[in-house]
């Protein structure tokens, strides 16, 4: 039995996040509350860090500066594809992620920053990247976990996705040729389900 966060223990967490200006971007309330395996990087570190050492009824307000959270903007990470490199069926909206494979199988993720007539610009930073998130958290319950899920890495019936991105998501992927001139090659239209950390 575990009283209070520590790495190994499964937190039940209800916590709304605002970005600097205010606005409400994510929340979980108290009967649907986010479930994650403390020190198994489900969740940002720099919220885990202060997370660390709260027991159940504990309510904070927690800051993570970009550092600790999706990192700086990296201006360097935004590419302007041709329009007839992509898949002609394609169906770009602004904000949509579009999961992205590399000749040698490794995944990324793209969201479409801006649409042109002749051209998409892709941006690779995380949608939340340069940015201070500031959370409202109260600890819901917490219990030891399993041996398997520290194994596994997460709790059991826990699907890891980010719920950050839900306004920017979408189940279309392809690939490119990430070679040193940057070219556009072969692209598929297959669906997929990005994962991340968990908000």
């Amino acid at each position: 039995m575990v009283d209070m966060i520590q790495d190994g223990a499964v937190v039940s967490l209800a916590y709304t996040l605002k970005l600097q200006n205010g606005e409400v971007i994510d929340y979980s309330e108290v009967d649907d509350p986010l479930e994650y395996l403390h020190g198994a990087e489900n969740i940002i570190p720099g919220l885990e860090r202060e997370l660390t050492g709260l027991q159940v009824g504990d309510a904070k307000d927690v800051r993570v500066d970009p550092a600790d959270g999706y990192g700086d903007y990296d201006p360097e990470d935004v590419e302007v594809v041709e329009r007839t490199l992509l898949p002609r069926d394609m169906e770009l909206k602004l904000g949509m992620v579009v999961a992205i494979r590399d000749d040698d199988g490794n995944m990324s993720e793209a969201y479409v920053r801006e649409i042109a007539p002749d051209s998409v610009t892709l941006d690779f930073n995380h949608p939340l990247a340069g940015q201070p998130l500031f959370f409202n958290v109260q600890v819901i319950a917490m219990r030891e976990a399993t041996t398997e899920e520290v194994e596994h890495g997460h709790p059991h019936g826990v699907e890891l996705e980010d719920d950050y991105d839900d306004e920017f998501e979408d189940d279309l992927d392809f690939e490119y040729d990430d070679d040193e001139d940057d070219e556009f090659d072969e692209f598929e239209d297959d669906e997929t389900d990005p994962l991340d950390k968990v908000q």
